[in-house]
């Protein structure tokens, strides 16, 4: 079993970086939330475990420390940056006493290459920097900056479930790959939850939102029907149709009386 630390920056009485109306503290949580659904749910052998699964205050050493006596095998750290407006892409970092040719900078690589695939930002490559989490952690370690969240360009796609979702799922495809995590039943049937599709993609988001704010996660997929576009709110996929009725229930629980499971092969 792989064992994967996922530590969304800041949190509580540390909002990080700010700009654009958004706070660095929950672009990352979100992020990070979407990181751990998609390990869990889509993969058989990884653990995961986050410094905070909301808007917590968690010093840095507390972090590392229970990354450290879990005995995690990865740490990632998710952040935003900021500058003075201008600056704009995403960069990752290990710690600055690494060498090229080390594990840690290896997969770095691997991360790196998944994550701008797929980021939509101007890529600034990759660096070394001598931070807490990445200097205190017994384990690989890496830390990336998702955007500048003082950029008119970068905030606008922060501010984009689809986008965070999009960002997660190029960091899972990048430790996937990198700790050659195994799917779940590549050939089975998915069980997808559908809570809504709209011809707005506003409403959509009010939805996705509404499912949030019940703490159940949710993120929207754009799909053509009939030559249409429509913007799909879903909230889970599971191998396992009980789990997805178990679901289904939560989400109409929540007052969302349009909800349906649809089967994919």
């Amino acid at each position: 079993m792989m064992k994967i630390y996922v530590d969304p920056g800041h949190g509580g009485s540390d909002p990080g970086a700010q700009g654009n109306g958004l706070k660095e503290k929950d672009i990352t949580l979100d992020i990070a939330r979407r990181i751990r659904n998609l390990l869990t749910n889509n993969y058989t052998n990884a653990d995961v475990r986050m410094s905070r699964t909301g808007d917590s205050t968690k010093s840095l050493n507390e972090r590392t420390n229970e990354a450290n006596s879990w005995g995690a095998d990865y740490y990632l750290s998710i952040h935003c940056n900021s500058f003075n407006g201008s600056a704009q892409g995403y960069e990752d970092y290990i710690h600055s006493s690494l060498s090229d040719s080390s594990t840690t900078a290896r997969y770095q690589d691997i991360m790196h290459s998944e994550i701008t695939k797929v980021n939509q930002l101007r890529n600034r490559g990759q660096k070394k920097a001598n931070f807490h989490v990445l200097r205190e952690t017994t384990m690989s370690a890496l830390l990336t900056e998702n955007g500048f969240i003082d950029n008119d360009h970068d905030a606008k796609l922060m501010r984009d479930p689809s986008w965070r979702q999009t960002v997660a799922q190029g960091h899972v495809n990048g430790l996937a790959k990198a700790f050659n995590l195994k799917r779940k039943k590549e050939d089975g049937t998915l069980y997808k939850v559908v809570a809504g599709s709209f011809q707005s993609k506003e409403n959509a988001e009010k939805r996705e939102s509404h499912l949030q704010s019940n703490g159940i996660e949710s993120f929207i997929e754009a799909v053509t029907m009939s030559g249409e576009r429509w913007y799909r709110v879903q909230a889970g996929a599971f191998s396992n149709r009980n789990n997805a009725e178990a679901q289904l229930e939560k989400v109409k629980n929540a007052g969302v009386e349009d909800a349906f499971i649809t089967a994919v092969n």
